[in-house]
């Protein structure tokens, strides 16, 4: 072999191909960036960032040493780089000597800005922000901005928390909720007659979800109202984030009432909230059409699994980006269930059990692999893009451990995430994390009031858990 085909090959050698989720979550049409907050109990000693980094963070996986490439045929590759940490994390520096209130203003609008700032694609697709000041919720934040191409919301929560440790006995690993879900009635002894009907329900609500699905994606974009202005280029403006949470012993209660699982429950309550804000701003509002964009993990999570065993060949659960997504429409709020609230809830749970009941999610999964096969990334891209830009609302929830954490020492008060680069108005996400479900609500500044939306999500829980104890 001579010296330029040697040196080729280890051209070729130093690059690695990118899932295909990955290759069209990052184009000119959209670019998705995954921010996940850690609020800090103690002052932040911000010295231990960087051997933190190089020697924990960066050999979870290479891909946090690589850049992405576009080769002269169109294919995206991985490749490996040599990182400068210090390019990767910043430390914002605010007046000193102020109020609570004043560092949580320069918090939020620091936490936009940061977001919305594109990754440099000269370098790794990530950076770590430490912010020193305290706020009302926490003495201080350290921010880990990831872009979603790296991996889903899975695989970027594995390997933040292979970073943490738990706060009460560091040597034992972090635990997590079981998966609970909905009690079903068994099956008589008829056998596979009694299944005939359901079967046959399962074929229609695939066919009809998946053309509805594709109508949705292209055609048919929901109504602008209090919660979608419509503006084109709205992934590209600023944006505010307010959380609130709720104890998961008060959900758990409701969902024994309802038989229903932990996450029908909790998409319930931000659907009634939704339509009580809508109905606030704008009292015809309940008649316009609008629709949730569930996001699943397309994994039959367990709990996670370790960074080693996600990256191995042929992993249960492999590293990278496995989701999927449902339309899920809003019910309309009648007078009678503002009283009734589990009404409605029971109401949004049979929508989203109509949906799962089908094959639709697998079909929007090939047809997006056979849009990147036939057109490439950018269509693919695009198809998602006009998915999300024509619905109202996003909604998607991880489960964080049942123990307290700490990074380097530092005791985590809270964490929460949310995704940045999306073109809708008002995106919630949702995260466990001990005795509580964190929910975060991402909205278009100057568009949405966010505390006026965060008291009707509020007003909504309280309702519905008087209601269920009734």
């Amino acid at each position: 072999m001579n010296g330029k085909n040697t040196m080729e090959f280890e051209k070729e050698e130093a690059l690695e191909p990118m899932s295909p989720s990955a290759q069209y979550l990052k184009t000119s049409v959209l670019s998705l960036t995954i921010i996940v907050v850690l609020e800090i109990e103690t002052p932040i000693d911000d010295s231990v960032a960087i051997p933190m980094l190089k020697d924990v963070f960066l050999p979870i996986n290479h891909r946090f040493s690589s850049i992405m490439v576009t080769k002269k045929s169109g294919a995206k590759k991985w490749k490996r780089v040599e990182v400068n940490i210090k390019d990767h994390v910043k430390v914002p520096v605010f007046p000193s000597g102020m109020s609570t209130d004043y560092y949580d203003e320069c918090f939020n609008e620091y936490l936009s800005k940061a977001a919305m700032d594109p990754l440099p694609s000269n370098r790794p697709l990530w950076e770590v922000h430490i912010v020193k000041y305290p706020t009302k919720l926490a003495a201080g934040n350290v921010i880990f901005k990831l872009h979603h191409s790296l991996g889903d919301g899975y695989s970027l929560m594995g390997a933040l928390l292979s970073c943490l440790q738990r706060l009460d006995n560091p040597s034992m690993p972090l635990t997590f909720p079981s998966r609970q879900s909905s009690s079903r009635p068994k099956h008589n002894s008829q056998g596979y007659f009694s299944r005939v009907p359901e079967f046959f329900s399962g074929m229609f609500n695939t066919a009809y979800n998946f053309g509805t699905n594709i109508l949705k994606s292209s055609l048919i974009e929901d109504d602008k109202s209090p919660i979608r202005s419509g503006h084109d280029g709205v992934e590209h403006g600023p944006f505010l984030v307010t959380t609130t949470a709720f104890s998961i012993e008060q959900i758990k209660k409701i969902k024994n009432k309802l038989q229903m699982t932990i996450n029908d429950v909790i998409t319930g309550v931000i659907i009634y909230g939704t339509r009580l804000y809508m109905q606030r701003e704008n009292k015809d509002s309940s008649e316009e059409n609008c629709t949730a964009l569930v996001l699943l993990n397309t994994r039959a999570i367990g709990g996670y699994k370790s960074v080693s065993e996600m990256i191995k060949p042929n992993a249960e659960m492999p590293w990278g980006n496995r989701f999927a997504f449902l339309h899920v429409p809003f019910p309309k709020l009648t007078d009678s269930e503002l009283d009734k609230p589990l009404k409605f809830v029971d109401k949004a749970h049979q929508m989203i059990k109509r949906q799962r009941n089908s094959a639709s999610v697998y079909l929007i999964g090939q047809l997006l692999e056979a849009i990147r096969k036939i057109r490439g990334p950018e269509a693919t891209s695009q198809y998602v893009y006009g998915t999300l830009k024509n619905s109202s609302l996003a909604l998607s929830n991880m489960t964080g451990p049942v123990e307290k954490m700490a990074l380097a020492n530092h005791p985590i008060k809270g964490l929460y995430f949310s995704v940045v680069g999306v073109p809708q108005s008002l995106q919630v996400t949702m995260l466990s994390y001990v005795e509580n479900m964190r929910i975060i609500i991402s909205v278009e500044k100057g568009f949405i009031d966010p505390n006026k939306f965060k008291s009707c999500i509020e007003n909504a829980f309280e309702a519905i858990y008087k209601a269920a104890l009734e």
